[in-house]
């Protein structure tokens, strides 16, 4: 079976809680979450506001898909 590097979580499971993520979005792009999170509260919501920091969350959200996506691929390659 194929060894994958799991990513570096960035923040800790106390900084998680403090900034209150619920526990589905506890993953390796909770470091850009939270930061966006702190944005969207202090501009109410407004869809124009933050969007360097939901790019970026976005973008990692993505890349970590991706990198499972391979994972599972390879996994299921590495049966047949």
């Amino acid at each position: 079976m194929a060894e994958f590097k799991e990513p570096e979580m960035k923040v800790t499971a106390q900084e998680m809680a403090e900034a209150r993520l619920p526990l589905r979005y506890r993953d390796y792009c909770a470091h850009l979450l939270i930061p966006l999170n702190k944005c969207r509260h202090r501009s109410m919501y407004l869809p124009w506001k933050c969007e360097e920091e939901r790019h970026a969350y976005e973008k990692c959200e993505y890349e970590d898909f991706m990198r499972r996506s391979k994972m599972l691929a390879k996994i299921n390659e590495d049966k047949k």
